[in-house]
């Protein structure tokens, strides 16, 4: 059973670091700051309703488009519809306008279901509608942040459009790297090495380097912490296409980059996330019956651990952070209350710059507000812990305490049993 919740902390620890530390943005959000930064991408429009995309469709002259339902997992080309066409995907390509309109509608207010959604999948509210370019290669190419050089690199491959990492296993001699000094940026000799270890040539090798200089640019002025361009393309007639894009984002920049971050709508995101993160707290719901509010990740886990040790299952991670105030406990309470399945609640704070004080008065006026239904049990210990016990002895309330982490995770599945 240790060996399970190990491997449940582990999954847990990249879901939380990944949630907490990028934002992510639809494709066609994407693809608007690449246009803004002067990167080749095609013509395209969003829609949320058969009448815009009427109204869109009608400026475009081209003779075939993509058609592609946006939401931020992946796999929508194989995916399919709940609600929708059984024949339909996520991604459609036509020749016929009124097939765009027609799939659009299809897809519009449909929940769509890939291999990287939950089985009810997402809705969706809106669709892309691009250009399609005539793709004669494909090359992959993006621009991190490298913790070994502690600056960015840029990581390219003539061998795009596909997995990269099974570029990596399979053939490593593809991928290359250049680092780049993040004081003087790119130079225009690394832009056209680049180019030239995707094989583009002549003219198109400028066009790619040019295309390098850009994307490199955005990098930099976004706070970005990941560029990724799949494919990077070459066309029959003879342009360089960023045609697919993942964007990510340093978190601490936010305040700095207010316009992106302002874009997004938490529109796939479980609500209690969305409510904990404006209270500074950090919360991923789970499919367990016994909640936890603990200070510190690592903390949180190991309550999490033992709580599947003693045979329980944890019904979310939430980590309240170091400055956490008695109205921070309360959000608390009202986020992991919210949820139908949580049968009991598990308190588990170390006081180091926490307040154990300030999280017993927190702990008591939120039991009162909320009207608690289920059992409570607390583990307090650190700083102020002795003022801590008194005031939750004297509060009168049915609060469980427990002496160590062991004993409140068997205390609380007790509660339930």
């Amino acid at each position: 059973m240790l060996s399970c919740a190990r491997t449940a902390r582990l999954t847990l620890r990249q879901t939380w670091l990944q949630q907490l530390r990028f934002l992510n943005l639809q494709e066609y959000q994407s693809k608007e700051l690449l246009d803004k930064y002067g990167c080749t991408v095609q013509r395209f429009f969003v829609t949320k309703n058969p009448d815009e995309t009427k109204q869109k469709i009608s400026n475009f002259t081209y003779g075939e488009y993509v058609v592609k339902a946006q939401i931020l997992a992946g796999g929508r080309g194989k995916g399919r519809f709940i609600d929708g066409k059984s024949d339909l995907s996520g991604v459609v390509l036509t020749t016929e306008k009124n097939k765009v309109i027609e799939s659009a509608s299809g897809m519009l207010g449909k929940r769509l279901v890939t291999k990287q959604t939950a089985k009810e999948g997402v809705l969706v509210e809106n669709v892309m509608v691009a250009e399609s370019v005539d793709i004669s290669r494909e090359t992959y190419l993006a621009i991190l942040m490298d913790r070994e050089s502690n600056g960015p690199v840029i990581v390219a491959s003539p061998a795009g459009g596909m997995d990269i990492e099974e570029v990596a296993e399979k053939q490593p001699d593809l991928i290359y790297k250049e680092l780049i000094d993040i004081n003087t940026g790119v130079t225009n000799k690394q832009c056209l090495k680049i180019a030239t270890n995707l094989k583009f040539t002549g003219d198109l090798a400028k066009k790619a380097a040019e295309q390098v200089k850009a994307l490199y640019n955005l990098f930099i002025n976004v706070d970005a912490t990941q560029v990724e361009i799949n494919p990077f393309a070459e066309t029959s007639d003879n342009r360089v296409f960023c045609v697919d894009a993942k964007l990510n984002f340093d978190d601490n920049a936010a305040f700095r980059q207010k316009e992106i971050f302002a874009m997004d709508t938490h529109a796939e995101a479980d609500p209690r996330e969305v409510e904990a993160e404006k209270h500074h707290l950090n919360y991923i719901g789970l499919t367990g019956n016994i909640a936890c509010l603990v200070n510190g990740a690592g903390l949180a886990m190991a309550t999490m651990d033992m709580i599947k040790l003693k045979g329980g299952e944890p019904a979310n991670f939430l980590d309240v952070g170091g400055s956490v105030t008695e109205d921070g406990v309360y959000q608390a309470f009202g986020i992991i209350t919210s949820d139908p399945q949580v049968k009991a609640i598990l308190v588990n704070i170390f006081g180091g710059i926490v307040n154990c004080a300030t999280v017993a008065n927190g702990l008591i006026t939120a039991t009162k507000r909320i009207q608690l239904k289920v059992p409570l049990v607390v583990r307090l210990e650190g700083t102020n812990v002795e003022a801590a016990k008194k005031i939750l002895e004297s509060s009168g309330l049915p609060i469980i305490t427990a002496k160590n982490l062991e004993e409140a995770a068997e205390k609380a599945v007790h509660a339930i049993s």
